[in-house]
């Protein structure tokens, strides 16, 4: 049996392993069926998955739920981050303002240049002048950090400019919040032709392929946790002690960034299917949907090497290399059977949209076209987005920052004040100005005054040591993790793709895609032993095994 047959083979394995993960799910966030007084059905009454006697997960309506002990009447604040979303914020703020169970909605306006914050104002929000990212803090999570910070709500739910939430979303999440401590969901997209449908799908099945469905009951190990930050809810207190969006400060991909980091943190994170209830508008054009989406589908910022390298090949082995053998009239029964299950795919992400048409049924043909983005953006990623250009950020960081009494490194992010946004509200007193603490794994106990800190006690891998004085820096989360001298073991499979790059984390060793231009994707003479490293914006690496 040839090589590549075999490292096929074991791919579609790992895929199959993932897409199983589905049988068993979470309830999705939904809409029961309700009566009004003259006996006519309505279904603007959410129901939630809620954890009884046993450990059974069972579906409920928010009214039940809240009488049970629920959340649902606790204060709920909406926070939307937006920059220049003056043609699109309209029906995110009116779905958000019109909720009964809001209690405010929140528009952290991140230096727009256009009528954002004006139009804002007009329909009844409260707007929260955003200032400048600090250095080494992307503009989405500095806008967040903000907001939380002026929020009164118990619940915060965070929320997308492009997102249209239905009736009952917000009370539905903020229920869903008595089984976990962050809570994600997955909307219904919406796609504005057959070509961006088409390619928008693809994207999405390499996400099902790498991560298996939405919702599975078995959590994922931390560094496997996925999200969605177009709409996350958790509560204000705990994000505020966590201090979350600091730690993941330098991400592009920051949701899963922030998944991941508080999983690693004990957190209980949740990522449930709401389809019923909230609609998103990603894009406007295809061209969109591969420059936007493509830039972070890849996840690189929080993936290790080793398994960013596995989950590409398993893409080229599974989805790609099956279309272009059909494409050249040669395809294996192999490649037959992994065609199949891609088709077969199709039909269940009819849910993942508005209007499913026949670019939903084309969509698999474009899995190389898929298979092409995710390697760029793998190897040459984007750190550029509405017109702020950002430093790198990596799975090196969380090495590169790990601190050791006798090895001070100076943290420039330390050295710019973390400061709460200036507030101005009638109805509350105004936010006051200090030096902030930076609390967490990231940075303990550290008042930053101006460019340095004195006396400051830093712990934690994330932190680095203040360029201050007397400071004592302590390592409270690496344990033997690092880049060793040795290289990834595990030979690569000459002509499967990934060559020199052993794929264990995703239970396929020696799988490699040569024929697609991928050689070592990114991993060449840089071995992982002993320890998995990657960036969890803080946490620091685990000695987990890669």
């Amino acid at each position: 049996m040839r090589p590549l047959t075999v490292a096929q083979a074991l791919a579609a394995i790992v895929v199959a392993t993932r897409l199983a993960r589905g049988r068993d799910r979470h309830p999705p966030l939904g809409r029961t069926p309700t009566r009004n007084e003259d006996g006519a059905d309505r279904t603007d009454s959410a129901v939630v998955p809620v954890r009884g006697e046993g450990g059974a997960v069972r579906s409920v309506s928010v009214d039940a739920a809240a009488r049970d002990g629920g959340r649902v009447g606790w204060a709920v604040s909406v926070v939307v981050p937006a920059r220049d979303e003056e043609g699109r914020i309209r029906p995110c703020l009116a779905a958000a303002l019109a909720d009964p169970r809001v209690s405010e909605v929140i528009v952290v306006d991140d230096e727009s240049s256009d009528g954002t914050a004006r139009i804002a104002a007009e329909m009844g929000a409260r707007v929260v002048p955003g200032t400048p990212p600090p250095y080494g803090w992307v503009g989405k999570q500095w806008a967040l950090h903000q907001g939380i910070r002026a929020a009164t709500g118990d619940i915060v739910i965070t929320l997308d400019a492009d997102a249209r939430a239905r009736p009952g979303l917000f009370g539905a999440m903020a229920s869903a919040l008595a089984d976990c401590d962050l809570l994600s969901v997955g909307p219904r997209f919406t796609c504005g032709g057959t070509a961006e449908q088409a390619l928008h799908a693809s994207f999405l099945a390499t996400l099902v392929y790498r991560f298996g469905p939405i919702g599975a009951s078995a959590s994922p190990p931390p560094h496997r946790v996925m999200a969605n930050g177009q709409c996350m809810a958790f509560r204000r207190g705990a994000m505020l002690e966590a201090d979350g969006f600091a730690r993941v400060r330098r991400h592009m991909a920051d949701d899963v960034a922030l998944a991941r980091t508080l999983a690693g943190s004990g957190w209980e994170v949740r990522f449930l299917d709401a389809g019923d209830l909230l609609e998103v508008d990603m894009h406007d054009s295809t061209a969109g949907v591969w420059r936007e989406w493509g830039r972070s589908l890849s996840l690189r910022d929080v993936t290790d090497p080793v398994r960013q390298a596995g989950d590409l090949a398993v893409i080229w082995l599974t989805a790609a290399l099956p279309v272009l053998r059909l494409a050249t009239g040669r395809p294996t029964r192999l490649d037959l059977v992994l065609l199949a299950v891609r088709w077969s795919l199709t039909g269940a992400l009819r849910g993942s949209y508005t209007r499913p048409g026949i670019g939903l049924l084309l969509s698999p043909l474009l899995d190389p076209v898929a298979a092409v983005r995710l390697t760029q953006a793998s190897l040459r990623p984007v750190r550029t987005w509405r017109g702020r250009t950002y430093p790198a950020a990596t799975w090196r960081d969380s090495v590169s920052r790990t601190l050791s009494p006798q090895n001070p490194v100076r943290d420039r992010d330390v050295q710019n004040p973390v400061r709460d946004p200036d507030v101005q509200d009638p109805g509350r007193r105004d936010v006051e100005k200090r030096d902030a603490e930076v609390r967490g794994p990231g940075v303990r106990g550290a008042g930053v005054q101006g460019a340095g800190a004195r006396d400051s006690e830093v712990q934690g891998a994330g932190a680095q040591a203040v360029g201050g004085r007397d400071s004592k820096v302590r390592d409270s989360g690496v344990q033997s993790a690092g880049v060793q001298d040795s290289g990834v073991q595990g030979a690569g499979v000459q002509g499967a793709g990934v060559q020199g790059a052993g794929v264990q984390g995703a239970g396929v060793q020696g799988a490699g895609v040569q024929g697609a231009g991928v050689q070592g994707a990114g991993v060449q003479g840089a071995g992982v032993q002993g320890a998995e490293v990657w960036d969890s914006g803080g946490t620091g690496s685990q000695n987990a095994g890669a």
